[in-house]
């Protein structure tokens, strides 16, 4: 079953500002080893990156969604786009570059679907803050992560009106200023350990990080533990669905997506979590980080059967 989504001429309601890339995934017995040399004959390419995983992730949710990126004149680029618009994402204000390549991300997969990713980041460098500008009427949303410069991040949050939501992946150019500038706040336990110099192991720690952030709305992504929420003085820890998994790539950006989807609905902080957790448990089905992103009546429909 598929969502009819919106209309064609209905406004945007979430503006999502990130990277986009050109993913091959590399499929192996095990992950290699520091110095170590594996081969393998399996390999597979797909969209990617952070930004266009997040609105592709709000498309399918039946959200009405314009990326703010950057490709280059080539052919990964033309890919690229044609993923995004065969999805229902507005890219009419993706801009493409001449003096860069489309940026790609390497991804290397084991049998459990765990990953190690490098990305060569190309045209999402050349993100400037004259590309970011909020669509007009106002987006419900603005959603943003670190792949691209920070200061194309940093006029993306600019806004005012729009909830503002950072996913800080990754977290190396995030500080208080800039956090002065969110409303939610969706790190996944390394970037916590990252912002905020303390350890990040268990529930515990998390919570422990979280009572350290400026940002009132904070949800942690804490993999099969699920997601922990602060929701000013208030915590709740989210379970993740346990479902078969094929491959994590992206199920932190279906998270993100799925999120502010839900906010975007007036939904409470730890329903919304709930939400998303259930959509990035979905989003393992299948390998990339866009071939098992969910439509709203698939994760409605888990939810129904979970406890």
């Amino acid at each position: 079953m598929t969502d009819p989504g919106p209309a064609a001429d209905d406004p945007v309601e979430v503006l999502v500002v990130g990277s986009a890339n050109l993913d091959r995934v590399i499929r192996l017995d095990r992950l290699p080893r520091p110095g170590e040399t594996v081969l393998t004959g399996d390999a597979e390419t797909g969209a990617g990156g952070k930004g266009a995983n997040q609105a592709v992730a709000l498309a399918r949710l039946g959200r009405r969604v314009a990326l703010r990126a950057a490709v280059g004149r080539d052919a990964a680029g033309e890919t690229l786009l044609a993923a995004l618009r065969s999805a229902g994402v507005d890219v009419s204000r993706v801009r493409r570059v001449d003096d860069a390549p489309t940026g790609e991300a390497l991804i290397l997969l084991d049998p459990t679907g765990e990953n190690s990713i490098v990305v060569l980041d190309g045209a999402n460098r050349r993100l400037a803050p004259a590309d970011v500008a909020p669509a007009h009427p106002a987006p419900a949303a603005v959603l943003v992560q670190c792949e691209i410069p920070a200061a194309a991040v940093r006029a993306a949050l600019a806004v005012t009106g729009p909830l503002r939501v950072l996913n800080p992946a990754p977290a190396g150019s995030v500080d208080a200023a800039l956090l002065d500038q969110v409303d939610v706040l969706v790190p996944n336990r390394i970037e916590l350990a990252q912002l905020t110099g303390l350890s990040v192991d268990d529930v515990d720690d998390a919570r422990r990080a979280l009572a350290t952030l400026p940002v009132r709305q904070v949800v942690v992504t804490l993999g099969a533990a699920g997601a922990l929420v602060r929701d000013g003085h208030r915590y709740d820890l989210v379970p993740a669905p346990t479902v078969p998994v094929i491959d994590t790539t992206g199920a932190g950006d279906c998270f993100c997506g799925a999120l502010t989807a839900a906010l975007v609905d007036g939904t409470p902080l730890a329903e919304a979590a709930r939400f998303a957790a259930t959509a990035a448990a979905l989003s393992t089905r299948a390998v990339g980080a866009q071939g098992g992103l969910p439509t709203r009546a698939d994760v409605t429909e888990l939810l129904a059967r979970l406890p």
